[in-house]
């Protein structure tokens, strides 16, 4: 492709010519700076080189990871004996958050290796692909622009968010859980089980004292313990219509993006069931809307986990009402011993709110139940909008409504032995995780 350089330089051949109307001498100059151009034209398109002077690969996760940003990295090497400048667009899934910005330049020394970056968001789980890498470069003189496309199209998996299992166990390693949001309520002197030596302070009870420490290292020296390990924990996750309805979260660089509330559950609920498996609990899964769509028995271990893993990243919404009634008395009767019940679910319409209200109850005193639905922030922020025109007002009556319907809601089944969390879609994630091991600590479940 010729650039607009070659063509600033052509039109001094016209350019000539027509001064040689008037001053003849002109028209041969004209003759032979053309003829310059193009031979010139000829070798800048040959010393360009062929698309094969670069090695160019796509490296990214096997399995990314559901709203969260993937990073995608270019890695090229050239084996041109000159500089290049480079312009690569790649072709990711046009679904994804991001896919309009796969464009990357640089400037590349002779046979050097770079590597380029860009990040996706993907808002759905499923199978996707990549496409081809496209490549344009510039001739040395830059008169010409070579482009070609090199083959490399590859599916991949969108799975439930597997980055912040990989940031909890990299934080776990380092002891730096709290960087994560997650914080460390483990009551000490509870429990039975021994976990460690550390100095002994006021609010102690004397029964936790370890006597023979406390005589080696001539100082007062406590133990602390952590609860029983093998308790059950039953995940229950509403995926009936109102589950549907996307949640607008908006970054602190400003970027914009919705997702559906089962995928912020299904985020939650992988990495609260990793943390529950590494706790050595028993984690079992049930998956409901009109009726049961699928049920796992809680059972410990990481390959009970990976089980887990691959039927959340199947899960799809239903456009039916959840009936609580169907999967609580199939969970009752499939899970007869105590465990922590954690419903994930939606709080929208009435039928649905008394409906919660009238099952949900049911599992104290065997169980220990916890309801955990997503506030959305659209509601909050009409509720304190400043009503200026009778729209805002109308707006902000039906807003301060619902979120007080959700509050007696939530209020009524405190009231029934029920433990609620309700809270926005970004910090959903971690606020399970820190309940669950309150709850832990506490040994209730």
């Amino acid at each position: 492709m010729l650039t607009l350089r070659f063509f600033g330089l052509s039109l001094g051949v016209p350019a000539l010519l027509l001064i040689g109307a008037w001053l003849p001498g002109l028209v041969p100059v004209a003759v032979i700076y053309g003829a310059v151009l193009l031979v010139l034209l000829i070798l800048d398109r040959r010393a360009a080189g062929r698309v094969d002077q670069f090695r160019i690969e796509r490296h990214h996760d096997n399995k990314l990871s559901l709203g969260a940003a993937n990073r995608i990295a270019v890695q090229i090497t050239s084996r041109a004996q000159r500089r290049v400048q480079l312009v690569i667009r790649d072709e990711p899934p046009v679904q994804f958050v991001g896919s309009d910005v796969a464009n990357l330049q640089t400037i590349l020394a002779p046979l050097e290796t770079v590597e380029l970056a860009y990040w996706v968001r993907p808002l759905k789980r499923g199978d996707y692909r990549f496409g081809d890498l496209n490549l344009r470069w510039s001739s040395p003189l830059q008169f010409y622009t070579r482009q070609a496309t090199l083959p490399a199209s590859v599916p991949v998996k969108v799975y439930p968010n597997l980055h912040e299992i990989r940031k909890y166990d990299l934080l776990a390693w380092r002891d730096h859980l709290a960087e994560m949001g997650l914080r460390n309520v483990r009551l000490r002197g509870e429990g039975t089980q021994f976990e460690s030596l550390r100095d002994y302070t006021p609010d102690d009870p004397y029964r936790i004292i370890n006597w023979k420490a406390t005589a080696r290292r001539a100082k007062p020296i406590s133990m602390d313990y952590e609860p029983e390990r093998s308790q059950r924990v039953m995940i229950a996750v509403d995926v009936g219509r109102m589950m549907r309805s996307p949640i607008r979260v908006q970054e602190d660089d400003g970027a914009v993006w919705d997702m559906a509330k089962v995928d912020f559950v299904i985020n939650s609920v992988l990495l609260f069931s990793y943390v529950a498996t590494i706790k050595g609990d028993q984690v079992g899964l049930l998956v409901f809307a009109d009726k049961v769509q699928h049920f796992i028995p809680p059972r410990a271990g990481r390959a009970h986990f990976q089980q887990i893993l691959e039927m959340m990243y199947a899960l799809e919404s239903q456009p039916v009402e959840a009936n609580y009634e169907y999967a609580l008395n199939f969970l009752a009767t499939q899970n007869k011993k105590r465990s922590l019940v954690t419903l994930f679910t939606d709080l929208s319409g009435v039928r649905a709110s008394d409906a919660l209200v009238a099952h949900v109850p049911r599992l104290a005193p065997r169980h220990v139940p916890l309801v955990v639905t997503i506030r959305d922030p659209v509601l909050d922020q009409e509720a304190q909008q400043e009503p200026r025109y009778s729209n805002a007002v109308y707006r902000r009556a039906i807003a301060e409504q619902m979120i007080n319907e959700r509050h007696i809601l939530l209020e009524n089944l405190r009231r029934r032995g029920v433990l609620t969390l309700d809270v926005d879609a970004e910090h959903l994630t971690m606020s399970v995780v820190n309940r669950y091991l309150q709850l832990k600590s506490r040994s209730l479940a």
